[in-house]
C-alpha cells in the first residue's frame, strides 16, 4: 500500500487514528501544534483524574480516626498542592513518552507544528525548524476544541481561570466560584471542597448536570452539599468585577458573590481559522466541521474527522473509537461508529455513569425501568457508600436493554458491563443469565433486573 494519510491533532482521536492507519500499511504523518495526547491527556481527563485520586485519598485519611483508639488517633494530613501536582505532571509525562514510543514503532512521522490546508489534498505544516509541505490521499481532522472564557468573566484578568488552565494554578484559593454545573464543575467542585476551598457552583439551568439523569444530578447534589459546597441554580452571572483583589459577581437575581478565583467550566469551542478548511472545501461553526457523516465519519472525498471537531459526542473514548473508524475507512475497511452507546461517566463522590436512553429520553415509548439502591447492597454498606442506584431501562414487551444509569463507587467501570449488553442486542432476561461475584457493587445490576 502507497497510501499516504495525515493526521491533524495527536490527542485521544487524533493519535489512535495514527496508529491504525500505520498498522493497516499506510505512510502517516501525525501533525501537532501543542502536545501528544492533546487536551485530554495533557490538561484534562488524566490530570484531573490524578488530582481527585489525590483527593479521594485525603478524605480517606481524614477519616481514619473513627477506626483507631481515643489516645492514639492518627493527625489530620494537610494536603500539600504542590506534592499532588507533581504526581499529575509525572504521570502526564509517563503517558505522553509513550505516546511517542508507539509512534516510533508504527513509524508514523510526527510533526511538531501548525497545519494549514493548501488545499483537498495538500497541508503546509509550520514548524520550529521551517515550513514543510505535506501531501496526502486522506486527512484525518482530529483537532479537538478549546475552553473558552465568555463574557462577562473576561472583565477579571488574573482571576478566572478554564478547565485546561486551572491545572496550572500554583497555589489553591481559599475561596473558588465555578461557573457551570456539567461534567467538569462537578468533578472540580468535588477535587477543591476535599482540598479544604471552599467552593460556590453556579449553574443556570434548574438542577446541576442537566445533560444527565435527573436522578444521578439529585445524588451527586446531596453528596456536594454534605461537603460543604454551595449550589446556585437557576442563575447566570450577569456582570462581574474587580473589588479588593477578589471576583465580584452579580447573578441574574441581583445577588453577588465574592471569590478569590473563578473557573469558567461552561463548556468548548471550536476554531479552525488557522486550518483554513475552506481552502479543502470545508465549512465549520463553533460546533466543529459541517457534514460530518456520523457512520463513517467522512466530510469530503479525501477528509475525514475525528473527536470533538465531528460535533457528535465530546469525550475522550468517542473521539479515540471516530479515530480509530476514520483510519480503517481511509485504508478501504468499511467500518462504522455509533454514536448510541458512547458510555459517559462523571469522576465525582460517587461516580456518576450512563449509557444509551435514560427515563426522561424514553418517554413515549412502552418501556420498564428496573432500579436497585445501593442501600440494600452488602459491599456498599460495609464501604459507608450506601447513596446511590443503578437503573436499567427495557422495552416492556421484548425485554430488549436500552439504557441505564448508575450513582455508585467506580460507577465508570461497572457502566462498560452495561455498554457491553447494549452493544450486543441483549434483553433483561439474557443479562439475567450473568453471574457478579458476592459481595459487589457490581451485583446491584442483578439486583436491578430482578425488579
Amino acid at each position: 500500500m502507497n497510501l499516504k494519510i495525515a493526521v491533524i491533532g495527536a490527542g485521544p482521536a487524533g493519535y489512535p487514528a495514527a496508529l491504525t492507519a500505520a498498522r493497516l500499511g499506510a505512510t502517516v504523518t501525525l501533525i501537532e501544534k501543542a502536545q501528544l495526547g492533546g487536551v485530554c491527556l495533557n490538561v484534562g481527563c488524566i490530570p484531573s483524574k490524578s488530582l481527585l485520586d489525590a483527593a479521594h485519598r485525603l478524605d480517606i485519611a481524614r477519616d481514619l480516626a473513627r477506626f483507631c483508639e481515643d489516645n492514639v488517633a492518627p493527625t489530620t494530613p494537610m494536603a500539600s498542592w504542590s506534592k499532588i501536582q507533581a504526581r499529575q505532571q509525572a504521570v502526564t509525562a509517563k503517558l505522553t513518552g509513550g505516546i511517542a514510543t508507539l509512534m516510533r514503532q508504527a513509524k508514523v512521522t510526527v510533526l511538531n507544528g501548525s497545519a494549514e490546508f493548501a488545499d483537498a489534498h495538500t497541508l503546509n505544516v509550520h514548524t520550529a525548524q521551517g515550513d514543510q509541505t505535506v501531501p496526502f490521499d486522506y486527512a484525518i481532522v482530529a483537532t479537538g476544541t478549546q475552553a473558552f472564557v465568555p463574557a462577562p468573566l473576561d472583565k477579571l484578568p488574573g482571576l478566572v481561570y478554564d478547565n485546561s488552565t486551572i491545572f496550572q494554578i500554583s497555589e489553591l484559593p481559599k475561596t473558588l466560584a465555578i461557573i457551570g454545573g456539567g461534567a467538569i464543575g462537578c468533578e472540580f467542585a468535588t477535587l477543591m471542597s476535599s482540598l479544604g476551598v471552599q467552593v460556590q457552583l453556579i449553574e443556570m439551568q434548574p438542577r446541576l448536570l442537566p445533560n444527565m439523569d435527573e436522578g444521578l444530578a439529585r445524588v451527586l447534589t446531596k453528596n456536594l452539599q454534605k461537603r460543604g459546597v454551595q449550589i446556585i441554580t437557576g442563575q447566570a452571572v450577569t456582570s462581574a468585577s474587580v473589588q479588593n483583589g477578589q471576583a465580584a459577581l452579580q447573578l441574574k437575581d441581583g445577588s453577588t458573590l465574592l471569590a478569590d478565583k473563578v473557573l469558567a467550566a461552561i463548556g468548548r469551542t471550536c476554531d479552525l481559522t488557522d486550518l483554513h478548511p475552506e481552502r479543502a472545501g470545508l465549512t465549520w461553526n463553533r460546533k466543529g466541521l459541517e457534514g460530518v457523516n456520523p457512520q463513517t465519519l467522512h466530510v469530503t472525498d479525501s477528509i475525514y474527522a475525528a473527536g470533538d471537531v465531528t460535533g457528535l459526542t465530546l469525550l475522550a473514548h468517542a473521539g479515540t473509537r471516530q479515530g480509530i473508524v476514520a483510519a480503517q475507512n481511509c485504508c478501504g475497511q468499511n467500518a462504522t461508529y455509533n454514536n448510541d452507546f458512547i458510555p459517559n461517566a462523571v469522576y465525582t463522590d460517587p461516580e456518576l455513569a450512563s449509557v444509551g436512553l435514560t427515563k426522561a429520553q424514553a418517554k413515549g415509548l412502552n418501556v420498564k425501568s428496573h432500579k436497585s439502591f445501593l442501600l440494600a447492597n452488602g459491599r456498599a454498606l460495609t464501604q459507608d457508600q450506601a447513596d446511590g442506584f443503578v437503573e436499567i431501562i427495557s422495552e416492556a414487551d421484548s425485554g430488549k436493554l436500552l439504557g441505564a444509569v448508575i450513582a455508585a463507587p467506580h460507577a465508570s467501570e461497572m457502566i462498560s458491563t452495561l455498554t457491553l449488553a447494549l452493544q450486543a442486542g441483549m434483553t433483561v432476561a439474557q443479562l439475567q443469565q450473568v453471574v457478579f461475584p458476592h459481595p459487589t457493587i457490581s451485583e446491584m445490576i442483578a439486583e436491578a433486573l430482578a425488579k
